[in-house]
């Protein structure tokens, strides 16, 4: 699963047809819910970090209802935007989109209502500053990764994955209704986990890329040339990862925790250079090792972020 793309399959009736459920299912796969566990995955946990215990039921549904939302708003509208090249691409052509199940002036609407309908969610219910950063969030995935990077520059990941970082600021200001620096340094970890995990998966799926003319780093660089640029964001992240320690000042928990995990992380990561540097062919590589290890790193080390605050000192 990637921060930014992610299949969707959708099944049509047998006679051609598409039933209530064929339909309510498309519109669900237009937020793209594999997407959205990721990005809450890295929201809640902060929650019960900036309260320094559990936050408040009520507090954490609004906020994941209102972070869903959101999320599926941009989800929906990328989906409109990348209709053309989604039916070239084997892993994206079963979309609802692509199959017309649903219209794109369908899916354009629905976007745009969840848009709004999030907007005042984490407006009322959690507070402004929370969702004015989720509105950021979509809108430059949306304008800054779908419309201007993604189809441009290898760069596109990198820089698009901005949008992926923001729920670990949501999280904290839902609780605290501040910024501060924690948040800023697990914002950091998910931006230098992002090329990584999304590079891995590219390079699976790199013809579907070159068919489309998207130039995602796999398709410009050999795997060698890859791997060696994954390394060196998986040390960056590894490091950035350790500097919570000491800013939040956290139990021992979160930093054993990161260690062993990045270690784990850096091993595959350095493991699949050294593969890519005998042989560039992808089935050699294997480079979805890396990306499986990534889903649990980020995982994990989150889940490390929210156990911490509940051990006592």
């Amino acid at each position: 699963m990637t921060a930014l793309d992610s299949e969707v399959s959708v099944r049509a009736h047998p006679s051609g047809r598409s039933t209530l459920r064929d339909v309510i299912g498309a519109y669900v796969g237009l937020t793209k819910p594999r997407v959205i566990e990721l990005l809450l995955l890295t929201t809640v946990p902060v929650m019960f970090f900036a309260q320094r215990g559990v936050p408040p039921l009520w507090l954490v549904v609004a906020t994941v209802v209102g972070g869903t939302l959101s999320a599926g708003s941009a989800n929906a509208l990328n989906c409109v935007y990348d209709r053309d090249i989604d039916e070239q691409m084997r892993r994206t052509r079963r979309r609802a989109l692509p199959r017309h199940i649903v219209t794109p002036r369908a899916a354009l609407v629905f976007g745009l209502v969840l848009v709004v309908v999030s907007t005042l969610v984490l407006g009322f219910w959690v507070n402004w500053l929370s969702s004015g950063l989720a509105l950021a969030a979509s809108a430059f995935y949306l304008f800054g990764y779908t419309m201007v990077l993604k189809r441009r520059t290898t760069q596109n990941i990198v820089w698009g994955g901005l949008a992926g970082c923001f729920p670990t600021l949501i999280g904290w200001t839902a609780v605290t209704n501040e910024l501060a620096w924690p948040p800023v340094v697990l914002f950091l970890v998910v931006f230098f986990w992002t090329p990584p995990h999304t590079w891995a998966l590219a390079m699976r799926y790199r013809e579907d890329y070159a068919r489309v003319d998207v130039p995602m780093l796999p398709v410009v660089k050999d795997a060698e040339g890859v791997a060696k640029q994954i390394v060196a964001y998986s040390w960056v992240m590894v490091a950035v990862s350790l500097a919570l320690w000491p800013i939040a000042d956290t139990h021992l928990l979160y930093p054993v925790v990161a260690v062993v995990l990045g270690a784990g992380f850096l091993v595959e990561a350095h493991l699949m250079w050294q593969r890519a540097k005998r042989s560039n062919e992808l089935r050699d590589v294997r480079p979805m090792r890396l990306f499986h290890w990534s889903n649990m790193y980020l995982s994990l080390l989150f889940v490390a972020v929210a156990l911490d605050p509940l051990i006592k000192r």
